[in-house]
């Protein structure tokens, strides 16, 4: 997997996967257009996540409920693309201070080198797959994976971030679960109609 060339090594994780009746290419495309207010929960969720930064009167610094695809909101608050390979593969990452109460503050980066060499202290790295196993199965499923890994670039960022993920890591795995359930349903609803 490119993942693990990308962030071989990493402090904390999430990892997902769901088998899908569709082709990797139908999962790809429904990946990258996929809207947040297609996951059940995603805009509750970030709107819990916002209170803080909203008490305080910033705002919401997360996803916002327009037209836009996930990936593309995703893109506009820091991260990058670094790496794909077309339809059975993308990995994405970001750097930032995801513990701040009000909100994630991103290290603005944009090459997949920069991400790799960065390490200056107090920020944490993400990093992030979709990957379709591409194997071709009698039964015609498709194994989606979705991974999520951080590392720390410091013990100070490495603790601050150990508390977070106590505290959003139920939130995350559920959304996570949600986000590969949104996929299915309009990837198999797509690969009925063919």
């Amino acid at each position: 997997m490119l993942l693990d060339k990308v962030l071989p090594t990493y402090h904390f994780y999430v990892r997902r996967q769901i088998e899908i009746q569709s082709t990797p290419g139908h999962v790809f495309e429904i990946f990258k257009t996929l809207k947040p207010a297609e996951i059940p929960l995603f805009n509750t969720l970030f709107w819990i996540r916002s209170i803080p930064g909203r008490l305080l009167g910033q705002g919401n610094k997360y996803f916002v409920n327009d037209d836009s695809s996930l990936v593309e909101q995703g893109l506009r608050l820091g991260f990058v693309i670094l790496d794909e390979v077309p339809d059975k593969e993308i990995v994405f990452g970001a750097i930032g201070q995801w513990w701040k109460p009000t909100g994630a503050t991103f290290y603005r980066f944009s090459s997949l080198k920069e991400f790799r060499e960065f390490d200056q202290p107090g920020y944490a790295r993400v990093c992030g797959n979709f990957y379709v196993d591409t194997q071709t199965r009698s039964d015609g499923l498709v194994l989606l994976t979705h991974e999520t890994r951080v590392e720390a670039a410091d013990s100070t960022a490495h603790a601050k971030f150990k508390l977070y993920w106590r505290v959003i890591y139920p939130g995350v795995a559920l959304l996570r679960r949600m986000l590969l359930e949104a996929i299915k349903v309009r990837a198999e609803a797509l690969s009925s109609r063919f």
